[in-house]
């Protein structure tokens, strides 16, 4: 394989991972950037959306948890994975709203480390009473027949068609995300309330009906994270902490409430983490061939201190003064 399409295949890899990174960094872009409220329960939402998809979309075996020693081991509507793809983010949005107004709304002129705290307990809540109802068993989640199977691409050759499919959903949830922010009377409202809410409600806006909306939109996005990464990874209760940090770390490196900065950030550490990944440095005169996959998860942690160091604010981020 020559070196271009090498670097190719790791710019694809690269978009994937970084697309399921995107699409949680919006979810919390937004309700830090709108609502500054700290969800660190953001990751849970990813794990509902994915255990409400898996149920959806096929027949699953559990052989451990409460719903097992019921005799309820096999759960699934058997419904295909665009029933899932629909129902899932329906499904989150509702939760994000109920979320939104009895958990977080007592708790947004709250000190961060309330909120922190109060999101924290919540999320270990919701992965305990999976665990409980479907057992700490890993699942799979399988790939929709239509997506399944490699594409043959220029230069890379053949190349998982599901990957893809994650990308170009992806891209699409941006555009429509980021349409509805910038260019809708909508957005405005937000963006206003985000900047001023007092001087919003003088104007006759409740803007709490728009918070709600976006805490729920948020919260939909972290569902279909859940879903279109479900294929490519394992289904358990603790998925949801291993994605949580790179999402936390691509808003802030992108900068905080910023769309495009959440996009950016993600495509930076997810090219980053495949170029790790498959990246061996082999010098065959000195013996050398060492692997740099074990490093992938520091190399992310190191990137994102490199662009603090030189962009405090994120990427595309804005300074603040704080007087």
């Amino acid at each position: 394989m020559s070196l271009l399409s090498e670097a190719v295949r790791i710019l694809l890899n690269g978009l994937q991972t970084g697309a399921i990174y995107v699409l949680l960094a919006i979810g919390l872009s937004i309700i830090l950037g709108t609502l500054k409220f700290v969800n660190f329960a953001h990751g849970a939402l990813y794990v509902v959306g994915l255990y409400v998809g898996l149920l959806v979309s096929q027949e699953t075996t559990f052989s451990q948890g409460q719903l097992a020693e019921f005799g309820f081991g096999t759960l699934g509507l058997d419904l295909g994975f665009l029933a899932a793809l629909i129902v899932v983010p329906l499904v989150v949005f509702v939760l994000g709203i109920a979320m939104e107004r009895f958990v977080a709304r007592p708790f947004y002129d709250r000190p961060d480390t309330d909120q922190i705290l109060l999101t924290f307990g919540l999320a270990i809540v919701a992965q305990q009473a999976l665990r409980v109802l479907f057992g700490g068993n890993s699942q799979s989640f399988a790939q929709p027949e239509w997506a399944s199977g490699a594409v043959e691409l220029p230069l890379v050759g053949g190349f998982p068609q599901w990957r893809l499919w994650v990308i170009a959903i992806t891209g699409l949830l941006v555009v429509l995300v980021y349409a509805l922010i910038e260019f809708t009377d909508f957005g405005l409202t937000v963006r206003a309330g985000t900047q001023d809410a007092e001087m919003v409600q003088l104007l006759g806006i409740r803007i709490t009906r728009p918070y709600i909306v976006v805490f729920g939109i948020g919260a939909a996005l972290a569902g279909v994270a859940g879903v279109v990464g479900g294929p490519l990874t394992v289904v358990n209760p603790t998925v949801g902490t291993d994605v949580l940090v790179p999402a936390f770390l691509t808003v802030v490196i992108g900068g905080l409430g910023s769309i495009r900065g959440a996009v950016l950030g993600g495509l930076i550490l997810g090219i980053t983490q495949s170029f790790l990944i498959q990246w061996s440095l082999v010098i065959p005169a000195l013996g050398i061939d060492y692997a740099f996959a074990p490093w992938s998860q520091v190399g992310i942690y190191a990137i994102a201190a490199v662009i603090l160091l030189v962009r405090p604010q994120g990427l595309l981020g804005s300074e603040v003064e704080i007087s």
